[in-house]
């Protein structure tokens, strides 16, 4: 019988209901059941990232970084081990691939995650590390760790710290940045930035050095549909729009560029010089006219665009 009975003091009798059916397994009160959490601030961020075109790889990471640090959190709030949270990244990528753009967008990750608590970004090159003198070096960059506290320290064109040899003064930037990488990781995240080829040999140079950037990302060059896909985005967001023999002269443009500049190609920096280019172009051809209308103030004609000879001087 699944009812218990119970014989009170007064000789009644108490059926107790039993609510589990057979098979099933009683609920264990000391379990407590964890709503699913909705990440209100995993789908702000993925809209950000969702603006951006292509770069699925490193949508995909930033997801798995978000995760990482949730689930470290609620393991810390239940008693559970936790993992240090190390978060220096090492971007390797063309220019104009989209890598300071993506720092800056974890830096807002980060400070909203409570892992920082300014979210800023510090951006910096050799000359903002190298000093001229010997201990000038250390000093230049212990100032900007100091500014970069409580955000991301983003180095471009890091590589160059590891060129002049044993006796550049690059070499104590890299020492003094690694020191601070491991005393106050809690407090800066730093990020290196340059070509994926010069940046592999850079960390050649140290052995430890890789071991410290727990991501590596890899920022790839745009196809030429993205690289269209994104200036006429750019276009969009200015008030412009293409024609269509505009558009076709554009993409083949691009198509060639591309193929000129295999080894050093601008990406989302060329179409943006593009776009610039061509609307002082469209500006310079109006200003003759005497009559404007919305159509021809937001249309960019063909002959607005650059020539195939003048590839060199917008990458």
């Amino acid at each position: 019988m699944e009812q218990p009975i119970r014989l009170k003091d007064n000789g009644q009798i108490n059926v107790v209901l039993n609510t589990v059916k057979r098979g099933e397994v009683s609920p264990n009160p000391s379990i407590e059941t964890v709503k699913q959490p909705k990440h209100e601030l995993l789908i702000e961020i993925e809209d950000q990232l969702r603006h951006l075109i292509g770069m699925e790889e490193i949508k995909k990471m930033i997801h798995e970084i978000y995760a990482w640090i949730f689930i470290n959190k609620k393991r810390e709030e239940v008693n559970l081990k936790a993992e240090k949270q190390v978060l220096h990244m090492l971007f390797k990528g063309n220019p104009g691939t989209g890598k300071t753009t993506v720092a800056r967008i974890i830096g807002q990750l980060f400070l909203k995650m409570g892992v920082l608590s300014k979210g800023h970004l510090i951006e910096a090159e050799r000359a903002d590390l190298v000093g001229e003198y010997i201990g000038h070096t250390a000093q230049k960059t212990r100032d900007l760790v100091k500014k970069a506290n409580g955000g991301i320290l983003f180095i471009d064109e890091a590589y160059s710290l590891g060129r002049g040899g044993e006796k550049d003064f690059g070499k104590e930037a890299i020492d003094t940045l690694v020191k601070h990488m491991e005393d106050k990781h809690g407090d800066f995240v730093l990020i290196l930035a340059g070509y994926s080829s010069e940046m592999d040999y850079f960390l050649s140079l140290n052995p430890g050095l890789k071991s410290r950037f727990p991501f590596i990302l890899e920022f790839k060059d745009y196809s030429v549909k993205e690289l269209l896909d994104i200036s006429k985005k750019m276009f969009v967001d200015r008030e412009y729009i293409l024609s269509r023999e505009a558009e076709y002269r554009l993409r083949d443009f691009i198509q060639k560029a591309k193929l000129e500049n295999r080894a050093h190609f601008s990406n989302g920096r060329f179409v943006r010089n593009i776009v610039e280019k061509s609307i002082r172009t469209q500006a310079t051809r109006l200003v003759s006219e005497t009559e404007f209308n919305r159509e021809i103030l937001m249309r960019i004609e063909e002959k607005d665009l650059f020539t195939s000879d003048k590839i060199d001087s917008i990458n």
